[in-house]
């Protein structure tokens, strides 16, 4: 008589302990599915890149994914990236592997410009 009144308290503990965290086979399939399938996108973007260069933009900007051209510099990319911030940024970073190149805004409206490369990330600070 002694193990009913436990198998019922496992019982219980073990859907207390289910409800807390428990994910249905249903969930767990949903979840595997958004997982591939943005692997699936970082793939394809991978590979976009790969065959087409950017130029990232990090910052108030609308589009952070240039396309790299030869032409590209930037000025250019700063304007083709859309800026958004309230006045004119404070600091704009070029980061190009471990090299870094710090450019003032008043450089560039003092018509100074540099050219970029294809994988350039660029910082922009308002």
């Amino acid at each position: 008589m002694k193990s009913k009144p436990l198998s019922r308290a496992i019982s219980a503990g073990v859907l207390l302990v289910c409800a807390a965290g428990c994910t249905t086979k249903t969930e767990a399939r949903k979840q595997a599915e958004a997982a591939f399938e943005a692997g699936q996108r970082q793939a394809q973007l991978q590979l976009y890149e790969s065959r087409f260069p950017v130029v990232t933009v990090i910052g108030p900007v609308r589009n952070p994914k240039l396309d790299w051209t030869a032409d590209l510099t930037l000025a250019r990319a700063i304007v083709a990236a859309g800026y958004q911030g309230l006045g004119n940024p404070r600091l704009i970073i070029v980061r190009r592997g471990n090299e870094e190149i710090i450019v003032t805004s008043k450089q560039l409206l003092a018509g100074e410009d540099w050219p970029l490369h294809a994988a350039d990330r660029i910082e922009v600070i308002p």
